[in-house]
């Protein structure tokens, strides 16, 4: 502060003055003149016009004048004002000067009178000074300096004068015109010697008085010699030389003096600062004589230990007296002198921040010529018990205490000055001095100033050894432990405040300890990057760094210190590229700078990719790259900065585009391909946009934009193509390896939480796959990624843009990616659902998918048993198959499977029935999927999900029939046992056979191959399928009489016994034996009679034989004696027996079947008169009996042709409320009259039911056609069944259900006033 104040303080100079006529004449004789006015006029009506001009004035700070003291009316005693005024009287008498004798000589009066004019204003002036005000004072002050301008010697010589005439003026006064003529010395051009010589002794004279004022008033006449020293230093340094040699301890301001001669270098001229030196080294060397002078010694000490008046700022001459006791030190030949000198030194407080530098001063200087004991010394102190107690109490107690608190800090500054001062020898010293520097930064209690002393011994370590040229060859073994400390600071460095340079200074220090040997290894190195990238680029915004400093009183320029912190960073980074010039070292910074370059913030997104484009541009523009060496990762570089390409942040775009352009070149260059490329770059010229200005005041960046002649040159032409543009140009410069790291930076990007990086990724994918997706490697990997990320898509466009990469993907890698899709498709999700609709999106593709899953799914391993001496299957295959299953089932209702699914319905009816079979072999749990999670348990098992492929398939490509029959008999109990699997299976091609499948033909198709698999259990179902086939027709289309012979008898072989029976029993249908229709036949009489049987169990085997009949005869069919089949069976439909009812009612749907097409009108009769009742059992207390009831109703509506049949089987399957009520009896009731009237019989004669729920059922039959066809109704309804109605509705409004009371009480209501009513 001190030297700042001094280069205020003579900061104008005089180079430029011109002088004027006055300065070159001498002074007139004694001049008489009085003035007019008050003393307190204004003298400017007594000079010219051309004396007023003046440059602004500006006190000097150097004096540190207390304010107080330039007012005259406060502070100062009132005596000394009345002493002064009685000293001047109204008349001004002036000395007789020196050049008297000149004013003999003739001159033109005006010129005389002119000098006597400015003479006796000037010492008005000073005259004045006393009694002025601070803003007074600065005013005289000014205009005295524009009159020395024009007449130094006049304004001088009457200064003098007044000094010498006026000998009873104030102290206060005298301050005041010392601090006059310094500035009017600085102000002049030249001084003459004998002024030189005149206010040298005026200044040696006063600046050693003791007054009220004290240093004050020492410190302004010391000023006057420091002004001197700036016409002539030499002069002034002989005599102080003179003051300081005499034995005696120098004053004070003999010190003030040289510390100011010694730290403000603008006092000399060039090479004079050298001599002032070299003088002072010869001081030291004499002064050396006083350090065993007790007195002497004694003094110094006490001098150096003094506390400072503010111990912010250090004078002077303490500061001075610092380095000149380390040049003495350095000068003395005694080391034991040089020891005991330094020891009492270090033993002096350590409180302050000066004391700590100065102390840390001389002993870096003693080290110079004393290396070895001020090493010791040092080792010494660091031992000593007060250091021991500073290292381990974080809390002073007194003021002893605080007096060693701060001392590991010195000894730090210590280390440092030594390193500086030891020069050529610091090289063997560098790991000792960074080694005692690391324990007291560890084992230090941590602050501010341990921080600052530890970062500045570093810092000057690192410049002494910079300038060592030994240093890069000399290996040091502490820098690893060095840069370890350094990352301790920074990391505690507060992360949202930069308010000092203590970020750049430590990047700047780990770069320069970077450049030594050994190198780091890249573990360290990675840390550190790590760390000073975390440190920088993690800051706030620079509006909210600057809101922390609001409460400074000087707060510093954040916009700078950050950009000087990160210009660090910059340099640091091109410092490891230029020290290791190889593909591996850019690697790993880039790879540092992805982690920023992907941030969920905006301004750290543009400081990483500011730096990542200022590195590329460094190695664009220095080419230290091998050529032979090719990059790596670098498509993870092309997709990073791609996707911050469409940035919202205009100056992030900005960088960029950039650093695509200079990658772009680094690419050419690197593979040769310039002379290509510039024959390609486009020529069309820049257009600035509107955007330019935002473009670089965003965030950050509070810069100028940069024209755009500095845009764009030929170099980086790319960047005036679009963003997509770009990337398109640099892909194909691409190897696969590196399109491939694009791509996986491309997926990664879509889970981001950004939706611009979510977006920007995704066009890019889809980019590279249009461009290179028929190449592109590892397809099945980055199809599982982009599953992974899918959940986190939800810009619809992006997501489309996936889905249509995925599509196009497809056309030329469908193993790949169906293979990998079926890795996370065994529980399927609605991602995962997706990838499949988008791989099937295209015809082609669909049908191709298609067969691939079917050839999944025919990957059927079984696990070993334990006597098995085969090789276990591997787990994958397993689940893949059962995937396969799985996703057939999901994609067999989308619309871009749903025609090829239908052209593959055979191989697909197949292989679901033989993976059904595989999943109960291999008896899974029937819980969660094998891997599934606990909270996914409500997707179906293995076995689930294997029969809702089956269920799916046949509802969903047409087949609804065969999924009606099955549904209605309750068959798919029949496929989750592998026991009862058999007979699932032939129901299944039963109802194909019954309901004249149009894929019968295309199923026996795929028949025939499977039959001679190798796998059981496809052999197995479709021989159960063959069986049931052969009772239709549609076979020998496909499959002739002989050849199903030869088929079923090659079948009678097979290593299955499951197998060959059924071949026995396909080789025993009545297709080959004609002759058997009648035997059956005859058989029919006899099991009819058995009906009668009491038995219950009888009776029930007796129907289902007569059912097993019917079923053999097949097309043959029962003939005549159908109808006495119908008549006995519907008989049995209100049996008291459940088993038989619902064997009845079995029967009687076989039968029905077995009629169709060839119908008789009695037969049609029965089956009008079995509706209501069959319809009425859906509500029996038997399930069996509802089972067997809802299928042969079902039956029944077939042979009538009722309309709405998928309506009416979706009723029967799966209504239960009033609706199905309602739309059953609609149906029922609306056929005819005739039938009207039979229903309505029929339900009647229910009302007598000992069932409730039967009663109730015909109840609410009756009541729905009462209400819809009342006058039908009453004209068949005789009294006794009204009346037996009226008594059922009386006893139904005593239900427990509120709804079937009220609707009893309508229509109770309805019947008696159908009733009073005339007919």
């Amino acid at each position: 502060m001190d030297k700042q104040r001094l280069e205020k303080s003579h900061r104008h100079t005089t180079a430029d003055r011109a002088p004027s006529a006055l300065s070159q004449n001498p002074r007139p004789a004694k001049l008489q003149a009085r003035t007019s006015g008050s003393p307190g006029g204004d003298p400017n009506t007594l000079l010219p016009t051309g004396a007023l001009a003046s440059p602004c004035f500006r006190r000097s700070p150097s004096c540190r004048i207390p304010s107080h003291i330039f007012e005259s009316n406060t502070r100062a005693p009132q005596d000394s004002a009345h002493r002064d005024r009685q000293v001047h009287p109204a008349t001004i008498v002036l000395r007789k000067s020196q050049s008297s004798q000149a004013a003999l000589v003739p001159k033109e009066h005006k010129m005389f009178m002119e000098e006597a004019y400015n003479a006796a204003i000037c010492f008005k002036m000073l005259r004045d000074l006393n009694s002025a005000d601070s803003l007074r004072m600065k005013y005289i002050i000014k205009k005295i300096k524009n009159m020395a301008q024009g007449a130094p010697n006049l304004v001088l010589e009457t200064i003098h004068d007044y000094f010498v005439d006026n000998m009873e003026i104030s102290t206060r006064h005298k301050f005041r015109l010392f601090h006059v003529l310094e500035a009017v010395i600085g102000a002049i051009d030249s001084l003459e010697e004998t002024w030189e010589k005149t206010f040298i002794e005026l200044a040696l004279e006063n600046m050693t008085k003791s007054t009220d004022l004290e240093e004050v008033y020492q410190d302004a006449a010391s000023n006057v010699l420091v002004a001197i020293c700036r016409h002539s230093w030499r002069a002034v340094a002989q005599h102080l030389e003179t003051e300081v040699l005499t034995g005696v301890f120098p004053h004070r301001s003999l010190l003030y003096v040289m510390g100011i001669l010694t730290s403000n270098k603008q006092i000399f001229n060039n090479g004079e600062k050298a001599c002032w030196e070299e003088q002072l080294a010869q001081m030291a060397i004499k002064s050396v004589q006083f350090l065993n002078t007790d007195v002497w010694s004694k003094e110094l000490l006490w001098a150096l230990s003094r506390p400072d008046r503010t111990h912010q700022e250090q004078p002077p001459e303490k500061a001075f007296l610092f380095l000149y006791f380390g040049l003495i030190l350095q000068a003395e030949e005694n080391s034991n002198t040089v020891r005991r000198h330094l020891l009492a030194l270090l033993e002096t407080s350590h409180q302050w921040p000066k004391q700590r530098e100065g102390i840390a001063l001389a002993v870096g200087l003693a080290a110079a010529r004393h290396l070895d004991q001020v090493w010791a010394i040092l080792e010494q102190f660091g031992r000593s018990t007060p250091i021991k107690w500073s290292l381990h109490s974080c809390s002073p107690k007194n003021s002893e205490d605080l007096r060693w608190k701060w001392a590991s800090s010195t000894i730090l500054l210590a280390y440092g000055q030594v390193a500086v001062r030891a020069k050529a020898h610091i090289l063997p010293w560098v790991d000792n001095i960074l080694s005692r520097m690391i324990y007291f930064f560890h084992y230090s209690s941590w602050d501010e100033t341990l921080k600052e002393s530890f970062l500045t011994a570093v810092l000057m370590l690192a410049r002494a050894i910079s300038r060592n040229e030994g240093a890069h060859s000399y290996e040091f073994s502490q820098t690893s432990e060095l840069l370890e400390s350094l990352m301790v600071l920074l990391d505690k460095e507060p992360p949202d405040s930069l308010c000092t340079l203590t970020r750049q200074q430590t990047i700047h220090i780990m770069s320069s300890i970077c450049k030594l040997r050994p190198p780091p290894d890249p573990e360290k190195k990675s840390r550190l990057l790590s760390t000073c990238l975390r440190s920088v680029l993690a800051l706030p915004l620079l509006d909210v760094l600057e809101k922390h400093t609001c409460l400074y009183l000087e707060p510093p320029d954040i916009q700078a210190l950050y950009n000087k912190t990160s210009e660090a960073l910059d340099q640091m980074l091109q410092s490891f590229i230029i020290q290791n010039p190889t593909a591996d070292e850019l690697h790993l910074l880039l790879s540092h700078l992805y982690v920023w370059l992907a941030s969920e913030k905006a301004h750290e997104r543009q400081r990483a990719v500011h730096s990542c484009k200022t590195l590329l541009e460094f190695l664009n523009r220095n080419i230290c790259l091998d050529p032979k060496e090719d990059f790596k990762r670098i498509g993870q570089l092309v997709g990073m900065l791609g996707i911050l390409c469409q940035d919202p942040d205009k100056a992030t775009q900005g960088s960029s585009l950039e650093g695509v352009g200079h990658l772009y070149q680094l690419l050419i260059r690197q593979r040769g391909m310039s002379s290509q490329v510039e024959a390609q770059t486009p020529k069309q010229s820049s257009q600035p946009g509107a955007d330019e200005a935002s473009l670089w005041s965003s965030g950050d960046q509070k810069t100028t934009p940069p024209t755009p002649q500095e845009m764009v040159t030929p170099k980086d032409s790319i960047s005036q193509l679009s963003s997509s543009q770009v990337i398109k140009e640099v892909m194909k410069h691409l190897t696969m390896a590196e399109l491939t790291d694009f791509l996986w930076t491309a997926i990664d990007g879509l889970g981001s939480a950004s939706p611009f990086r979510v977006q920007a990724a995704a066009d890019m994918l889809l980019a590279a796959v249009q461009e290179h997706g028929a190449t592109l490697e590892t397809v099945a990997n980055l199809g599982r990624a982009i599953h992974l990320q899918l959940c986190s898509v939800r810009i619809p466009q992006a997501r489309e843009n996936v889905l249509l990469a995925v599509t196009l993907l497809a056309r030329n890698h469908t193993p790949e990616l169906v293979a990998a899709f079926l890795d996370f498709s065994i529980s399927l999700d609605s991602h995962a659902f997706q990838l499949w609709r988008a791989l099937g999106a295209e015809r082609s593709g669909s049908r191709l998918v298609l067969a691939i899953l079917l050839a999944w799914l025919r990957e059927r391993p079984l696990p070993a048993q334990a006597t098995d001496s085969s090789p276990p299957p591997k787990e994958e295959t397993c689940l893949r198959s059962l995937a396969a299953m799985n996703t057939l089932r999901q994609l067999q209702g989308t619309q871009e499977f749903k025609k090829a699914m239908q052209e593959a319905y055979p191989m697909l009816l197949l292989a679901l029935l033989t993976q059904m079979h595989y999943v109960l072999e291999l008896d899974l749990p029937r819980g969660p999927w094998p891997g599934q999670e606990a909270q996914e348990a409500a997707a179906p098992s293995p076995q689930g999900a294997s029969l809702e492929a089956l269920k799916s398939l046949l509802s969903t490509t047409g087949h609804w029939q065969d999924f009606a029959h099955l549904e209605l008999q309750g068959a798919w109990d029949h496929f989750t046992a592998i026991h009862t699997y058999p007979q699932g299976v032939g129901l299944l091609a039963r109802a194909m056979v019954q309901n004249r499948c149009v894929q019968i033909k295309a199923v026996a198709s795929q028949l025939l191959p499977n039959l001679l698999s190798k796998e059981e259990r496809e052999r197995k179902v479709s021989m159960l399928i063959l069986v049931e086939f052969l009772y239709s027709p549609a076979l020998l289309e496909v499959l002739p009489e002989q050849t199903a012979l030869v088929v079923l008898a090659r079948s009678l072989r097979d290593s299955s016994p499951e197998i060959r029976v059924l071949s026995l029993e396909g080789m025993g249908n009545i297709l080959f034996h004609p002759a058997k229709g009648i035997l059956l036949r005859r058989q029919l009489p006899p099991f009819l009679n058995g009906f009668f049987q009491n038995s219950e169990p009888v009776v029930v085997r007796i129907m289902g034989t007569v059912s097993d009949v019917l079923h053999r005869l097949g097309a043959h069919g029962a003939g005549a004696q159908s109808l006495g089949i119908a008549v006995k069976t519907r008989s049995f439909f209100d049996d008291e027996r459940d088993g038989i009812r619902a064997a009845a009612m079995a029967l009687f749907g076989d039968l029905v079947e077995a009629m169709a097409g060839r119908e008789l009108s009695s037969l049609r009769t029965q089956v009008h008169q079995s509706m209501v009742p069959l319809l009425l059992h859906l509500q029996d207390r038997c399930p069996d009996v509802v089972t067997q009831a809802r299928f042969a109703f079902y039956r029944c509506t077939v042979l009538l042709r009722w309309r709405l049949q998928h309506t009416t089987f979706c009723t029967l399957a799966w209504e239960r409320g009033l609706s199905a009520r309602h739309f059953l009896w609609t149906r029922l009731m609306t056929r005819s009259q005739e039938e009207f009237s039979i229903h309505l019989a029929q339900a009647l004669s229910y009302l007598h039911s000992r069932q409730h729920h039967m009663k109730t059922w015909a109840v609410l039959f009756i009541g729905y056609t009462i209400c819809c066809h009342p006058q039908a109704v009453s004209r068949m309804v005789n009294s006794v069944d009204r009346n037996l109605l009226l008594c059922t509705f009386e006893d139904l409004k005593k239900a427990p259900e509120p709804g079937l009371r009220e609707f009893a009480t309508r229509q109770l209501s309805f019947i008696q006033e159908v009733a009073a009513k005339p007919h």
